[in-house]
């Protein structure tokens, strides 16, 4: 039960790591949360944090006033891949020249840990 939590977390996060786009402590991190809560559950905290980041660069971008380089950079990293897809290469992120800022993922990670926690306890959510 432990293991397969384990490779949950890891599953989930490790291919953002392996495209650039994540920082190895935030799949470590995944990876203690799926030890702590097993796998199902911590497939629903992926998808809360998935949703939870999101947010969270929406809001860190405004409050920064940098959406218009993090829409720009998006719109650069999507055509990017798509053009490498369509070549038959690998989709892969390269470093942009101008970013739109770094963001402490882990915030996002303990905010979908949280979020599934009170979802599971009140009953709403399937994954349990």
């Amino acid at each position: 039960m432990v293991s397969a939590g384990i490779a949950v977390g890891f599953a989930a996060l490790f291919p953002l790591y392996a495209l650039r786009a994540m920082g190895a402590g935030d799949v470590k991190l995944m990876m203690m949360v799926g030890a702590f809560l097993g796998p199902l559950q911590t497939l629903g905290v992926v998808v809360l944090t998935f949703l939870a980041g999101g947010v969270l660069a929406f809001v860190m971008a405004l409050w920064q006033r940098s959406f218009r380089q993090l829409a720009t950079n998006l719109r650069f990293m999507l055509t990017t891949s798509a053009v490498r897809a369509a070549g038959g290469d690998s989709p892969r992120f390269e470093p942009l020249a101008q970013t739109a800022g770094r963001m402490p993922y882990a915030v996002a990670i303990a905010a979908g840990v949280v979020l599934q926690l009170i979802l599971v306890r009140s009953g709403g959510w399937a994954l349990s």
